[in-house]
């Protein structure tokens, strides 16, 4: 057996012991957890630095608030989530007890991302703990320095057999989806997550898949255009480009396409200076291969802003392309890069049908002072989630699932929905063994003559 298998297997038999069951235990684990990020943040900043170029604030801010919060409404939910269920009852049961039973799914598997490699990673995991599973974390190898962080601080904290960390690359992700889990939660690319859902449909064992996508940042001519491009620089510019729900590219009016370049540059300016190089505030690519893959999408295009870029450092200047086709190679995948295109179209129509002729993304924006506007834009698309007149904060709405549609993926978590997509709800009926007359007429032998009521 391999040291994966035994790791896996290990967890299995934990949560065959029972010990996840009890509501205290699982209140134990999360309030460990709340400890760990409180007192390992120097740590985890540290390792958010190495990685991505991320100051103590921005990581806070960024990754950490988003965890604890999390922890935080869990705990205090959690006694009431646990609870049955009771439904409503038929004719026939109306003397039976009916309900909802929420147990845990077994042993999952988290995968995580590097660009937020640390909420990414645990704030699923608080929800899958909240619903009394086994948890193997498997880091993304990309962001190094947290991968190597969390396999040495989660067994400080956290139940050594039932939350095991795995690292590596592709080989021992390979390993890992080989072995049979009850629930596997992916955060990454369209592609890995085609390869996740296969391996798990060898078990039959369902998915999550928080993949990402295109998401498009429509801004009306009705529009207070200062505050949308303030705003929309700052989702598309934080964490240099690299966040899953970034406005990916812009659909206006030619007419106030300069306007709009103009109040994005005068934005940029202000967040970062000058020189975004020198900012504190302003990350670095993951990797050589991503600065390769992002600067080239720049090629051909007709620069406004930016289109600079320092292979050394994977420092890629905060860029602007303007009069974008949309058949260019930067519309045909995720940027996922500090580039914001600008494609003009000519109406709200125009804007709908065109994105609608692409695949669902994970997240939708539209800016206008007309509410008709949003509820038209709304109303007529489809993607995983939707923000009017900001970006990005939808995610921050415990009440809201956070996932996505079609080739943006499938499930969602976040607060409840994250207890749930980690629960089996399991329908339960309970009926006295007295007063078997009212169920005389089901048994056999049938009457010969049917009756209507």
């Amino acid at each position: 057996m391999s040291k994966i298998s035994e790791v896996v297997q290990r967890a299995r038999a934990a949560f065959h012991s029972g010990r996840t069951r009890p509501l205290q235990f699982r209140i134990q684990q999360l309030e460990a957890l709340r400890r760990m990020i409180k007192e390992r943040e120097k740590d985890i900043a540290d390792a958010l630095a190495a990685d991505l170029h991320r100051n103590e604030w921005n990581s806070y801010n960024d990754e950490l608030v988003y965890c604890l919060e999390e922890i935080e409404y869990t705990l205090k939910k959690l006694p009431e989530w646990v609870l049955d269920e009771p439904v409503e009852k038929t004719a026939r049961t109306q003397q039976d007890e009916c309900y909802i039973h929420s147990e845990p799914m077994g042993v999952v598997l988290i995968i995580g991302t590097w660009n937020y490699p640390f909420d990414l990673t645990i704030q699923p995991m608080v929800g899958a703990i909240a619903a009394g599973n086994a948890v193997v974390l498997k880091p993304s190898e990309l962001s190094e320095n947290m991968a190597s962080l969390l396999a040495t601080i989660i067994p400080q904290y956290l139940d050594k057999d039932l939350f095991p960390v795995i690292n590596g690359g592709v080989p021992e992700t390979t390993e890992v989806l080989k072995e049979r889990f009850d629930y596997i939660l992916y955060t990454g690319s369209t592609g890995v997550g085609k390869i996740v859902m296969t391996a798990a449909a060898k078990h039959l064992t369902p998915v999550t898949l928080e993949l990402g996508g295109k998401s498009p940042c429509y801004v009306d001519k009705d529009c207070d255009l200062d505050i949308a491009c303030r705003r929309i620089a700052w989702g598309k510019y934080m964490n240099s480009g690299q966040t899953c729900v970034a406005p990916d590219y812009i659909l206006c009016d030619p007419s106030i396409q300069n306007q709009v370049v103009e109040k994005l540059i005068k934005a940029v300016k202000e967040f970062y200076g000058e020189d975004a190089k020198k900012s504190r505030d302003y990350g670095r690519i993951i990797s050589s291969r991503h600065f390769q893959r992002v600067m080239g999408l720049i090629e051909g295009q007709k620069v406004a802003y930016g289109g600079s870029g320092d292979a050394a450092t994977r420092y890629i200047a905060p860029t602007i392309l303007t009069d974008v086709d949309p058949q260019s190679p930067v519309m045909q995948e995720e940027i996922f890069g500090p580039i914001m295109p600008i494609v003009c179209v000519r109406s709200l129509e125009e804007a709908i049908q065109f994105i609608n002729q692409r695949e669902k993304p994970l997240a939708l924006y539209v800016f206008s002072r007309n509410d008709k506007v949003i509820k038209k834009m709304i109303a007529e698309t489809s993607s995983g989630g939707v923000t009017a007149n900001d970006v990005v904060i939808h995610l921050s709405v415990h009440s809201l699932p956070f996932g996505g549609v079609g080739n943006s993926g499938m499930g969602c978590y976040h607060g409840k929905y994250s207890f749930m997509t980690f629960s089996h709800r399991r329908s339960c009926l309970v009926r006295s063994l007295q007063k078997e007359d009212p169920f005389k007429g089901r048994y056999p032998p049938s009457p010969a003559k049917m009756t209507r009521h």
